[in-house]
């Protein structure tokens, strides 16, 4: 993801044409013209040939200086041209390229899609099954938790950009000033947001945001969540969604219920001026996000630079809260030069570092993640720490076994409805996760989908 981007923005800039369009694509894109290739029947031989042949590829992605990276493949692959378009971002991308590819025309060879957006481009035959281009075999190069996103239906659609395990930030002066340490527990946590409220009404621990689905799914998949399972990829789709019996839902219930009654946390907005100023002040002594979140906050509030630290997550365990994927469509007119750059992009040693160092997103790959020069590297926002070791330990910490929807933007865009309206005191949240869960089973039946 970019460095100004945090994961669940596209499920709240969504707006009623974007939803339209983007629902029609479950239904639309595939079968068209152009749409053919996409069951992986590749040639793993004619993928490494295409690297020494000349060919043109457009990538559609939004991450700034990406460009950098791109240079690097074309220095070394001198014959293939990559035309580097920023389609825009998230939302505005996934808009664009339903149109193109229900149009049967336009769409780009390579396209960045962020790992909850990626099973809905996939289930209607847009994305070219990348196993049998010889992706199959790069499983071992990634954390599993990156590489269970994009594998779906005993196909792979998309070879991992970036990831964002989350991990606890928290400000070192707030703690200090409560005599506290990071807490490793969600009761310690609970605790510690009492004796903070108590001691400073105007300091909470946190915050929650009623419009971030992103950010709750991702506590719930922490907590040991699977509330939404998929059985098929294309075709006949058998959806489960369990938001009410969920073990890590009701884990999420038990946990943020209390705090938000007891107003221990702020229910507000994020990601806009008054958030960042609240951030920047001491407001919040944590926040809980992805490993992306280093780059945000020297990008936004710079000023704070050395009052930030970094725990694992409560509990010792972790989700993903955020990443992208580099997927091809089945319009792409250089199939075997697009998973080549495709498949570089991800995994080539030089690619993965300048993807972290020059571009800032958080690596996929083992050979980063694994390095101990990059785990005990230090980070100048975070003097005297090691930051990259906490996060890689966290990616390893992942729980398996979560998965997205196949219509997960439309599930995430209608959380404000019914969940956002419980993050506050007096809120049911409970009510509102079974509120929305029959929310989201009713379009999944609407869009022909098997739901249970």
């Amino acid at each position: 993801m970019s460095r100004s981007l945090r994961p669940s923005a596209l499920t709240r800039a969504l707006g009623a044409a974007t939803l339209a369009a983007l629902s029609l694509s479950l239904t639309a894109c595939g079968g068209g013209p152009g749409t053919s290739d996409g069951g992986g029947k590749g040639d793993p031989a004619a993928v490494r040939a295409a690297l020494d042949k000349p060919a043109e590829i457009t990538f559609w992605t939004w991450v700034p200086n990406i460009d950098k990276t791109v240079a690097l493949f074309e220095k070394k692959y001198p014959k293939i041209k990559v035309n580097l378009v920023n389609a825009g971002r998230s939302k505005d991308e996934y808009t664009k390229l339903t149109t193109v590819l229900k149009a049967g025309t336009g769409a780009p060879d390579v396209v960045q899609i962020e790992y909850f957006a990626l099973p809905q481009f996939a289930m209607t035959k847009s994305l070219v099954d990348l196993a049998g281009y010889g992706s199959a075999g790069l499983k071992d190069k990634f954390a599993d938790s990156a590489w269970s996103q994009v594998s779906l239906a005993d196909g792979v659609y998309g070879i991992p950009q970036d990831t964002g395990p989350m991990a606890m930030f928290y400000r070192k002066d707030i703690l200090d000033r409560f005599g506290a340490a990071p807490p490793s527990t969600w009761e310690e946590y609970g605790a510690l947001a009492r004796k903070i409220h108590d001691a400073d009404p105007n300091v909470r621990i946190t915050y929650v945001d009623p419009g971030d689905a992103g950010t709750s799914n991702s506590l719930i998949w922490q907590a040991g969540g699977k509330p939404y399972t998929v059985d098929g990829t294309a075709g006949a789709t058998g959806v489960t969604v369990d938001l009410k019996n969920d073990a890590g839902a009701k884990a999420y219930t038990d946990t943020w219920g209390p705090l938000i009654e007891d107003k221990l946390v702020d229910s507000t907005a994020s990601w806009n001026d008054e958030w960042w100023k609240s951030m920047a002040s001491g407001r919040y002594a944590t926040w809980l996000a992805g490993a992306w979140a280093p780059a945000v906050l020297e990008q936004n509030i710079p000023q704070s630079s050395g009052q930030w630290s970094v725990a694992p997550m409560p509990g010792g365990v972790s989700a993903e809260n955020g990443g992208s994927s580099v997927a091809v469509t089945t319009q792409a007119r250089n199939k075997e030069a697009s998973v080549a750059f495709a498949q570089w992009l991800g995994t080539d040693p030089e690619a993965v570092r300048s993807l972290n160092s020059q571009v800032g997103l958080f690596p996929a790959t083992k050979v980063l993640l694994d390095d101990p020069g990059f785990r005990g590297a230090g980070v100048p926002f975070f003097p005297g720490g090691k930051p990259n070791e906490v996060f890689a330990d966290m990616s390893k910490a992942v729980r398996p076994g979560w998965q997205y929807l196949p219509f997960q933007v439309y599930a995430n865009s209608v959380f404000k409805d019914s969940v956002g309206q419980a993050l506050q005191p007096g809120g049911n949240l409970p009510g509102a996760l079974a509120a929305w869960q029959d929310r989201v089973k009713a379009y999944g039946k609407e869009q022909g989908f098997t739901v249970k």
